[in-house]
């Protein structure tokens, strides 16, 4: 999420940080029809587990 031109005195970078968290998982439950699997949820967060390794 692009909002590294925004005034810090008026946003809080924390809570629009976890907004693009929240931004991407949606956009993966907008692409499957079933429910995400782990490893689906982990990949939209951007996060990789040790068997991924």
């Amino acid at each position: 999420m692009g909002h590294d031109d925004l005034d810090s005195r008026v946003h809080d970078r924390v809570a629009l940080d976890e907004i693009a968290l929240y931004v991407e998982v949606l956009e993966a439950v907008n692409i499957t029809e079933n429910r995400l699997t782990l490893e689906e949820l982990d990949n939209a967060l951007g996060l990789r587990t040790s068997a991924s390794h």
